[in-house]
């Protein structure tokens, strides 16, 4: 369903969001004039629109002013008022599956990925599906639009194989500056926050580096590339694929001096108090249902006010810098824009804006205790792990589960978990083919949805459609129909979707949703039963009820697992757990 947004009436001094959001897509070759694209006359074709592509590491759902957020994201906003915003738009729960659904249109373990390279188990070692890199099953998006003319570019990143073969620059990317690891500093030191491997590694067009700038900040830094890139072959008119994979927000936090600051004190009322903030504003906006409650606070979080005045002062202040990171990363993406706009590209360009899965709970100082003391007297000897110097260069900081439930509002769980907070993104679509009006859709949407969509644009086949191809074939569904307004969803209401990642497993049909979490992770370890029409939180199994649907999705599952290689071991971070 596309609606429009509802406006909220803002107390005075409140800061309410100008509404909009998600999902994007366009205009394949010979559909003509769609919602105001200028039509090209019978001797001039179609100018192919370019495409940027920003994708946010580890951002919660409701952070963005789009999506119900407190935090000042301008930029972010006005694509969605100018675009369509997806509020049923799904990820992994992780990021190197997404990544690799992202950019291949296959299932994660079609692609190499089910299971992320760092957790592979002994079951699941060698074995198709599970090698830890883009395999041959698969092509690159990047890869099939170089080929059909279109410069292809990439900055941040990557996290899809850190051999040589396997970076972006042979996946496709003709010009590229990228992160290969999940994560680490956000400065021109390349630290990585783990004694095993204590350096980052990056490439510059395909050649490794010894060094970064002095003034290095990824954010800052990854911006710049791709705007360069552009402007070095903006006069041959071809058109452009910029893939700007933001190291933002993950861990550890990080910020320059005169951003650091930006929203002390903001915080001071506790994550309880904000997350009911939150859910009042997603109702006004007319992003959840006026009747939806927030998922019970975590079990292993305490209630904002059983906490000392220094442990509140501590927690705030690690959102705090949480949040003015968001809102650089919402300060560099209108940077790009505007560069694109004084360009004259701004027009022609399709704009989708993600995060690759729900906001992290692990504290990295926490998870160093509990897994290898020894880990974490490294870290307090080598970074700097004081609360007070929270963002700043060498520290370790991150802001856990009570946070990261508010970033998750009103869903339940986040990062690593196939539940609604893990797997559910912002999804925001702006640009040529997308209706303009800054209107929502609830159709139900998915990662590997960006390729099909993305070939529609670009008027290319995949390989799997072509005659004696080996390549697997594509798992998405191009969004075409919805971003154009030309339907209320692209799947029909007997079409699934299935997720498996470290045991956690979840298949969704229609507004049935199937869930089974391991006991390790904190679930039952059976399989419960929801109806995410009524009850998006996950809050009333249905699993005794309704016996059969929940065979039925089960049985899907089985069929999901057997169709993508799904190889069940319980192998991740929380094999060992009680």
């Amino acid at each position: 369903m596309t609606i429009p947004r509802n406006t909220p009436n803002p107390s005075p001094g409140s800061r309410w969001r100008k509404l909009a959001a998600c999902a994007g897509m366009l205009m394949a070759a010979g559909l003509g004039l769609l919602h105001g694209a200028p039509q090209a006359s019978a001797a001039e074709p179609a100018k192919k629109p370019n495409i940027l592509l920003i994708v946010a590491d580890d951002m919660g759902y409701s952070d963005v002013g789009a999506f119900g957020g407190e935090i000042e994201t301008p930029n972010i906003d006005a694509l969605a008022q100018r675009g369509l915003s997806a509020t049923n738009f799904y990820v992994a729960p992780t990021c190197s599956p997404t990544r690799s659904m992202l950019l291949t249109g296959t299932d994660n373990h079609v692609a190499g990925f089910g299971v992320m390279s760092e957790y592979t188990g002994p079951q699941q070692k060698g074995k198709p599906g599970y090698e830890g890199h883009l395999n041959q099953r698969v092509t690159s998006i990047a890869t099939l639009l170089r080929d059909s003319g279109y410069h292809t570019y990439m900055a941040g990143k990557w996290h899809l194989g850190e051999e040589k073969g396997q970076w972006p620059a042979d996946q496709g990317f003709e010009r590229d500056f990228t992160l290969m690891q999940g994560g680490g500093s956000h400065w021109s030191d390349m630290g990585y926050p783990n004694p095993q491997h204590p350096n980052l590694t990056f490439t510059r067009n395909g050649k490794l580096l010894d060094k970064l700038p002095d003034d290095h900040f990824s954010t800052a830094a990854f911006s710049d590339f791709i705007t360069q890139s552009i402007d070095e072959n903006k006069a041959d008119g071809k058109p452009f694929f910029a893939y700007l994979s933001y190291q933002a927000v993950h861990s550890p936090f990080a910020l320059p001096d005169d951003w650091i600051d930006k929203y002390k004190g903001r915080y001071d009322q506790g994550y309880d108090a904000l997350r009911a903030e939150r859910l009042a504003r997603m109702k006004a906006m007319g992003l959840v249902g006026a009747d939806v409650s927030l998922a019970p606070r975590m079990p292993n979080v305490p209630a904002w006010d059983s906490l000392t005045p220094e442990q509140k002062k501590i927690s705030a202040r690690k959102m705090e810098v949480y949040a003015a990171m968001v809102a650089n990363m919402d300060h560099h993406i209108g940077r790009v824009l505007g560069h694109l706009k004084a360009n004259g590209q701004l027009d022609n360009t399709l704009v989708l804006f993600f995060s690759d899965n729900g906001a992290e709970p692990v504290e990295l100082l926490e998870l160093a205790a509990s897994v290898d003391p020894a880990m974490k007297v490294w870290l307090e000897k080598n970074w700097d792990t004081r609360p007070e110097n929270c963002g700043r260069k060498m520290s370790v900081c991150d802001y856990g589960a009570a946070w990261a439930q508010v970033g998750s509002t009103p869903f339940n769980y986040f990062k690593h978990y196939t539940a609604e907070g893990g797997i559910r993104s912002p999804l925001i679509a702006a640009g040529p083919g997308v209706v303009s009006d800054g209107q929502t859709t609830r159709a139900v949407l998915h990662v590997t949805d960006v390729v099909p969509t993305l070939l529609e644009l670009a008027g290319v086949s995949h390989p799997s459609q072509r005659g004696g191809s080996d390549q697997a074939p594509l798992t998405g569904k191009s969004m075409q129909p919805v971003l154009v307004g030309k339907a209320q969803d692209i799947r029909s209401a007997d079409e699934w979707i299935g997720w498996e990642l470290f045991g956690n497993r979840a298949l969704r049909q229609g507004d049935w949703k199937a869930l089974s979490l391991l006991k390790a992770a904190g679930g039952t370890g059976e399989w419960q039963l929801y109806n995410l029409k009524d009850d998006p939180t996950e809050s009333r199994d249905l699993a005794s009820s309704q016996p059969a649907k929940l065979a039925e999705l089960t049985r899907l599952w089985d069929l999901y697992a057997s169709q993508n290689g799904v190889i069940l071991t319980g192998d991740g971070p929380f094999k060992g757990r009680k």
